[in-house]
């Protein structure tokens, strides 16, 4: 008999029964739409309000300050545009070593004219602060630094990286791709000086095509 041994979680976990058994109601005899007024959608809306509070306790977070995603992509996304658009070409930076969530998000702005700065790592893939300060204008709108890099597993100082960036510039928004950390590191973002977070429930033995984005509370972020 073959054995199959899986080592690459980095990339997608297998779904935990207990996820999978809690899903059940609601994908068969409770399928109704959420967000509809009539009483067949009393009972999903709740359930939906329970684990928005559930994943708010989790992070030290309000329950109005997590939006749920089709996953990490989407969360990406969401926080590199959505920044953008609110109208003004300011100035973006990301890390060299980002997704390429991320990093195609970041190009796309440069396509329409947008300025983004990509900071480099060192032989470790860790963000070297000195050169944080230096890459920081007056104009620069949103930072995006990985938590965990999906590849080689550096751990960033998120925050020292949040001081930095606060010190020089506190009008800048500090976001954090936390897919490869949620779940496995501790990560308060109001302690942590993180205005957006985003993740991913397939990481963690969550289902594929669910995430979500954490906003800070007073962080003007446009939908997309």
């Amino acid at each position: 008999m073959k054995h199959f041994i899986y080592a690459d979680n980095a990339a997608t976990t297998k779904l935990d029964k207990d996820a999978f058994n809690a899903m059940l109601p609601w994908l068969q005899e409770e399928y109704g739409n959420a967000s509809q007024p009539y009483s067949f959608a009393r009972k999903p809306k709740k359930a939906l309000m329970e684990a928005r509070t559930l994943i708010a306790e989790c992070i030290g977070a309000q329950p109005d300050e997590i939006y749920f995603t089709s996953g990490g992509t989407e969360s990406d996304n969401w926080a590199i545009k959505g920044i953008a658009e609110k109208g003004k070409k300011h100035h973006t930076i990301a890390t060299q070593i980002e997704h390429h969530a991320i990093l195609n998000a970041c190009r796309r702005l440069e396509h329409f004219g947008f300025q983004v700065d990509y900071l480099p790592v060192d032989k470790q893939g860790v963000v070297s602060c000195e050169d944080l300060v230096k890459f920081i204008k007056g104009n620069t709108e949103l930072i995006s630094v990985m938590m965990v890099n999906n590849e080689i597993g550096a751990i960033e100082p998120i925050e020292e990286i949040a001081k930095i960036i606060k010190a020089k510039n506190p009008n800048t928004i500090f976001h954090v791709d936390a897919i490869q950390a949620y779940g496995k590191l501790p990560i308060i973002p109001k302690n942590m000086g993180i205005d957006l977070l985003s993740t991913s429930g397939h990481k963690i033995h969550g289902p594929k095509g669910i995430g979500f984005l954490y906003i800070k509370e007073g962080t003007k972020i446009s939908p997309i």
